[in-house]
């Protein structure tokens, strides 16, 4: 029996953006998507005319991410550029990459059985192949004719017809049996490894998931699902720029639930949306949008005096709201970024705001003591972005937590003493992982004598963040990231 976790092979393959979830993914149906866009000749690298442009773009991003370890949702939309694939075929071959890279325990699991050996053991160019036509297959609502036959075409022109008939017997066999059956006979027995494998999860992410939901472990499977959907995109309003109002008058979006900044779009590119393009506007998930308003929130001892930190600040998405707020108030932020290329991304994201960029290491910033409020948004796991990021659920491992709790709490010590006295360091990540969220802060408290808000008080008007003092977001409760945060004052 294959299980999920058969997905984080050798080649450690991943990728971010959109999943079909089970028979709910692709727009087309059959015919349609066995006619998208052709070349329109033989000329480019020796490939045949009927060669499938939406589904070879697919395929050779997931060649970039299992060779190189590239991240999909940077390299698909410059091949859509470069090879001018637009509009249904772009959607198309975007719901073909970041499905199949979504699903790749799963995908993985039913080639190894319809082959008769591992997925190691497959040319990584045939399992690209292989996996771009089982997903359609099973996750999608292709028809299993097109399906089979434009991955066979795909082989023929890339390996010769010896291979592409290897390819035909696996994905035949493959669409021998309906998505629930194959979950059946090749999913663990117990129940959070049932689930993880027929929502695509590593089995040890699905128990961090249960360890974190508690008492509320029963909605494991509302929440698995909710991770292997494709996310709306989010954008914040800029705020002394822009409502939100007037944002989704603009763009045809949605006013958010949660936050007043906050704006739901379909999907789409929000890089063409001109109040983007303009900075009146960015995107950013509501969940990170609600942690950067809390640290505003939050009761300080004394008064404030105006100087915030943010001390993990790339890619600069929370000191550009933090920024726009504090202007407003006549405020400054400092930002703190280790990396050149990531700084680089905060200066452009907060241009013509009172932010102070500052290229070093949190834990040894060189910044003077004092700050009323402190943003420490470590680096952590990521399990809370899979909806975003589905590449880091194959890449990361248990293994990774360790390190990243070390970083997590020399950041959150280092925060606390450029603190002054009375003021408010809010602590999160974009992870519900019980040893980055609670643990961390249970260590802080007990060894500096924090005093612990309540941060759901926090966040005015979101429900179901749990039984404090701290909070977390859920993609199933509340549409987010599952966002972890918690507010320390130190006494005066």
């Amino acid at each position: 029996m294959t299980s999920p976790e058969r997905g984080r092979h050798r080649d450690k393959s991943g990728a971010a953006g959109k999943s079909g979830g089970r028979r709910q993914g692709a727009t087309r149906d059959g015919a349609a998507a066995g006619d998208g866009q052709r070349r329109s000749n033989s000329g480019s690298r020796g490939r045949p005319a009927s060669i499938d442009a939406p589904r070879e773009v697919a395929r050779d991003v997931l060649r970039a991410v299992r060779e190189r370890d590239a991240y999909a949702n940077l390299v698909l939309p410059k091949l859509l550029r470069e090879r001018r694939v637009s509009g249904r075929d772009a959607a198309f071959a975007t719901e073909l990459t970041y499905g199949a890279c979504r699903s790749l325990g799963l995908l993985d699991a039913v080639i190894g059985a319809c082959a008769g050996r591992t997925v190691e053991e497959i040319d990584g160019g045939l399992l690209d192949v292989l996996r771009l036509g089982v997903y359609q297959l099973l996750r999608t609502r292709v028809g299993a004719h097109a399906a089979v036959d434009t991955s066979v075409e795909l082989a023929r022109a890339a390996f010769g017809s010896g291979r592409a008939g290897f390819v035909n017997a696996v994905l035949r066999r493959a669409g021998e049996r309906s998505p629930e059956e194959w979950v059946e006979e090749l999913a663990p027995r117990d129940p959070v490894g049932h689930m993880a494998f027929e929502y695509a999860h590593p089995i040890w992410i699905a128990q961090a998931f249960a360890d974190a939901l508690g008492a509320e472990a029963g909605e494991l499977r509302e929440l698995l699902a909710a991770d292997d959907e494709r996310p709306s995109v989010h954008l914040v309003a800029r705020p002394g720029a822009i409502t939100a109002e007037e944002l989704a008058l603009v763009t045809g979006g949605e006013q958010g639930r949660w936050s007043p900044y906050s704006v739901y779009l379909d999907g789409g590119d929000p890089g063409d949306l001109e109040p983007v393009r303009e900075g009146l506007a960015g995107v950013q998930d509501e969940g990170s949008q609600l942690v950067a308003l809390a640290l505003t929130r939050a009761e300080l001892l004394g008064p404030d005096t105006g100087r915030w930190l943010d001390l993990c600040a790339g890619p600069g998405g929370k000191a550009a709201l933090l920024g726009s707020l504090a202007d407003i108030d006549g405020f400054h932020i400092d930002a703190v970024e280790p990396a050149e290329h990531r700084a680089e991304l905060v200066r452009k994201t907060t241009r013509d705001l009172p932010v102070t960029i500052h290229v070093a290491d949190g834990r040894d910033s060189g910044l003077t003591p004092g700050y009323d409020r402190i943003l420490v948004d470590a680096p952590c796991t990521g399990l809370g972005a899979l909806r975003r990021r589905p590449e880091a659920r194959w890449r990361r491992t248990p293994a990774d937590v360790r390190d990243l709790t070390v970083l997590q709490r020399e950041l959150l010590t280092a925060a606390w003493d450029l603190l002054r006295p009375g003021g408010v360091v809010v602590y999160s990540t974009c992870s519900p992982h019980l040893p980055e969220t609670v643990a961390v802060v249970a260590d802080a408290v007990r060894r500096t004598g924090a005093e612990q808000l309540d941060s759901r008080e926090l966040l005015p008007g979101v429900t179901d963040l749990g039984e404090g003092p701290s909070a977390q977001l859920w993609p199933h409760r509340h549409g987010t990231d599952a966002m972890f945060l918690a507010a320390l004052r130190k006494p005066m």
